[in-house]
């Protein structure tokens, strides 16, 4: 009986170069270098990292330094998109003492945030009232994840350990020197923060 011989799928000598591993092994290497930048000896600061404002200017997280920040990954049409109403509360509140709040819509969950960034825009102003920076749309987990999402979910793991945004309205509580993170469940309303919200205001 003839006995076939199967041919392994890459050969040895040439399997890194095959375009499915080395789109792998590319991304393995990305990861790899946010990991060392992140745990470094001279560990990343929230105040390196940058975002895109509405009107597509590059700005830094350092122009916050000194306050209270909460960042807020949203959504137009989530059960929790009423949050925004509260959140805004918090902003006329504290934001004279030292609140800055940064929202953050993603499409990335169940398609709740369809629409352009300038819907979103109107959508938050007409609705909620909202006032405070409300930004393009922004990849929140994945593989394309923001980089200042990856810093805070590293920062700030959620249940269990588990690191990834799991839905709309997860928030992030920065304290003014931004050595201090705080995460804080979709399901956490924001007027129930008070207490936290005041602790590092005061510090």
């Amino acid at each position: 009986m003839m006995i076939m011989k199967t041919q392994p799928i890459f050969h040895t000598p040439f399997y890194p170069f095959h375009p499915i591993v080395s789109y792998f092994l590319r991304k393995k290497g990305e990861r790899d270098m946010m990991e060392e930048t992140l745990l470094g000896d001279e560990q990343m600061s929230i105040y390196d990292l940058t975002f895109r404002t509405k009107t597509g200017e590059e700005k830094s997280l350092s122009e916050y330094r000194g306050k209270v920040l909460l960042i807020v990954n949203t959504a137009s049409k989530c059960g929790f998109t009423p949050q925004y109403e509260e959140l805004q509360r918090l902003y006329e509140r504290y934001n004279d003492n030292g609140l800055e709040i940064l929202a953050f819509p993603s499409n990335q969950f169940m398609n709740q945030e369809p629409g352009t960034d300038d819907e979103i825009q109107q959508f938050c102003q007409l609705n909620y009232g909202v006032t405070f920076p409300v930004l393009p749309k922004t990849d929140v987990k994945g593989e394309n994840k923001h980089p200042i999402f990856e810093y805070l979910t590293e920062q700030a793991p959620g249940a269990l350990g588990t690191k990834a945004i799991k839905w709309n309205f997860t928030k992030f509580l920065i304290n003014r020197t931004g050595d201090s993170v705080k995460r804080f469940s979709p399901q956490t309303k924001p007027s129930t923060m008070i207490t936290e919200i005041e602790q590092m205001l005061q510090q």
